[in-house]
């Protein structure tokens, strides 16, 4: 048990966590099982063996001081690997989904 010096508030402390509020879905619901696109992610630096096994659909090549991953990325893939790149601290440079005529050159 926690013991308060005298005088001090012993009343427990309440934290609020906002949270985003309940939407109906827009007219664009059905999109939402989205077919999976192929996306190029440039990145400043050449990431190492474990910053790439934050990756582990996408190949990774280095071109210049960069490294680039390349994947096939459905939408919540693609929110997904954006967010271990902020997590990872990392300096995005470049996101670019492919055109289907654009990957088969390539």
């Amino acid at each position: 048990m926690r013991r308060f010096p005298a005088g001090q508030n012993t009343k427990p402390l309440t934290h609020q966590i906002l949270v985003m509020r309940p939407h109906l879905a827009g007219a664009d619901y059905r999109r939402v099982g989205q077919a999976p696109d192929l996306y190029t992610v440039r990145i400043s630096g050449h990431l190492g063996p474990t910053a790439l096994s934050a990756f582990p659909s996408m190949v990774a090549q280095l071109e210049g001081g960069d490294t680039v991953l390349t994947g096939l990325l459905d939408r919540s893939a693609l929110y997904g690997v954006l967010a271990e790149i902020e997590v990872l601290g990392l300096d995005l440079v470049e996101l670019r989904r492919r055109l289907p005529r654009q990957c088969q050159g390539t």
